[in-house]
């Protein structure tokens, strides 16, 4: 959301996390914690999926596929500060789940359009 003024940026960041907790939820997920911060960086969705695994989600949300898809934000570097994020509210949390993976969940919101989302599994 370069070029766009903080307080609007955040506000885009903000609706694309509540449609990705919803589209979450509408398939029968539970959110478990949402914006969880540490001084590693945040981890924006924590959640578990009907099979009961610990899900990591980085939402990404763009007015405009301008500049590519919102999922392709999420390169590799990124993915590895997500592990290390997860690890973190892992231990922060006392949790050793046996298996967890990080998803990133697209949103696309363009002004006066529907919403698109994109949910890419298993990321890194």
């Amino acid at each position: 959301m370069e070029g766009m003024p903080w307080r609007e940026a955040r506000g885009v960041g903000d609706r694309g996390e509540d449609l990705a907790c919803a589209h979450l939820v509408e398939q029968g997920w539970e959110v478990v914690e949402r914006n969880w911060r540490c001084r590693e960086g945040e981890l924006d969705v924590v959640a578990l999926d009907p099979d009961g695994q610990l899900v990591f989600c980085e939402v990404k949300t763009r007015r405009s596929a301008r500049c590519g898809a919102p999922v392709e934000a999420v390169g590799h570097k990124k993915a590895q500060r997500l592990r290390r994020l997860a690890w973190a509210w892992l231990a922060a949390h006392g949790r050793r789940p046996d298996r967890f993976r990080i998803d990133v969940i697209g949103v696309l919101v363009p002004p006066g359009r529907p919403a698109e989302l994109q949910h890419l599994r298993a990321v890194a």
